[in-house]
């Protein structure tokens, strides 16, 4: 048997990846579609990525996975902007502060550039800034911690533009556990977060459980009047155990609810492969912390090399079709939608999906699974639509 290098196997995986990306190309009827339906993705990091490393969004960018260039070019109308708060500031004032500075970042965007984005507060408004070819910004909270123990918060965020929170993140917060947290101080949902689950209701926020434990998810099934989103999850079946992605269980229950899956991008949701790599990255890396320290050489230089010498087996546009079309076998075509995590998931999105501008792609990948462009406007952006209808008439008829 030969036995390549390891720069010899990082070449090779390089040429792989080049070769696979010539592959994917969209027709001339994918790229009218793009621009002619209206695309919404559930979830996009902008706000935190211009936290971390200002950009002018507003034009051409060589960093990140989002711009308003890319966005048009891909047909992309109706991004939610992640207001994200990070799990080590739960329970913290700061919490409250920084979602604020967050869409006051979005508001600072639309400011800046009025004949491009402008921020949506309802579905009425995504459509009539599609008719004027502005490129809408509704605003999604991912993580309820800047609640803070107060329903009177949740107003405000909502006169601020909030359409939807993520109950939690990383870390069991005092609404919900979380997929990511051993610690399940709940059981699922805590007994504030189902008088949140009710008061997002009556408000006209759309429930998102992206995130949460399995059993904070069936007690939201069982709290909530109104259709919930799972704004960037994908499907549980191709990665097996990994609790961040939803359940075909979970999935028929939230559809039976009127709800919608939206898949995730980044590869390590996508297929095992990229999963236990995730998974053995991390145990090493706390092999690492644990012997030398969180602050050593030694982790800086793991952290520095690991994919270098082990690259990231990366999902491709084809596995995004696949939980696309498993999701509709298995619940229907009108409950699942897209949420890339663009922005989010940093260099992890699949060969094929690398930016906004790739969602062309994503159609004629649908077409060649005999999709019709009824079919693929509602997964782009129709089924996200009638959810935020359906949850604003729950508001007339249910309080």
């Amino acid at each position: 048997m030969v036995k390549l290098s390891t720069l010899a196997l990082c070449s090779l995986l390089i040429f792989s990846n080049a070769f696979a990306e010539k592959q994917y190309r969209a027709s001339k009827a994918a790229q009218r579609l793009a621009l002619e339906a209206i695309i919404v993705d559930g979830h996009i990091d902008v706000p935190y990525r211009v936290h971390e490393s200002w950009s002018d969004v507003t034009s051409a960018t060589d960093s990140g996975d989002f711009d308003y260039l890319r966005a048009k070019n891909g047909g992309l109308n109706a991004p939610f902007m992640s207001i994200y708060i990070p799990a080590k500031l739960d329970g913290t004032a700061a919490a409250t502060q920084h979602a604020h500075l967050s869409i006051d970042y979005v508001e600072a965007l639309v400011g800046r550039a009025p004949n491009k984005f402008a921020i949506a507060t309802n579905p009425r408004e995504v459509v009539y800034h599609h008719k004027k070819e502005l490129v809408s910004l509704p605003l999604g909270m991912e993580n309820g911690s800047p609640i803070n123990g107060d329903l009177n918060n949740l107003q405000i965020f909502y006169d601020r533009g909030i359409r939807y929170i993520t109950l939690t993140h990383a870390k069991s917060n005092h609404i919900s556990d979380s997929s990511y947290d051993d610690n399940k101080q709940w059981g699922g949902l805590s007994p504030f977060g189902e008088k949140v689950v009710r008061e997002m209701n009556r408000l006209g926020i759309i429930v998102d459980i992206s995130h949460v434990s399995d059993e904070a998810f069936f007690d939201a099934v069982r709290v909530s009047k109104a259709p919930m989103i799972a704004s960037h999850s994908s499907m549980r079946t191709f990665t097996p155990g990994f609790e961040r992605n939803m359940s075909d269980e979970m999935v028929k229950a939230l559809a039976d609810q009127g709800g919608l899956i939206m898949i995730n991008f980044g590869s390590t949701f996508l297929t095992k492969e990229a999963r236990d790599w995730s998974d053995t990255r991390s145990a090493a890396r706390k092999e690492v912390e644990s012997e030398f320290g969180k602050d050593s050489q030694q982790l800086k230089e793991f952290d520095a090399t690991y994919r270098d010498r082990k690259p990231l087996p990366y999902a491709t546009l084809d596995d995004v079709v696949n939980h696309i079309d498993y999701a509709v076998k298995l619940v229907g075509i009108d409950h699942v939608g897209l949420g890339s995590d663009y922005d989010g998931v940093g260099d992890s999105l699949p060969i094929g999906l690398k930016d906004v501008g790739d969602y062309p792609k994503l159609i004629q990948g649908l077409m060649d699974k005999d999709y019709s462009n009824e079919e693929i406007t509602k997964i782009l952006g129709g089924n996200a639509l009638r959810v935020w209808r359906e949850v604003e008439e729950v508001v007339k008829t249910a309080f």
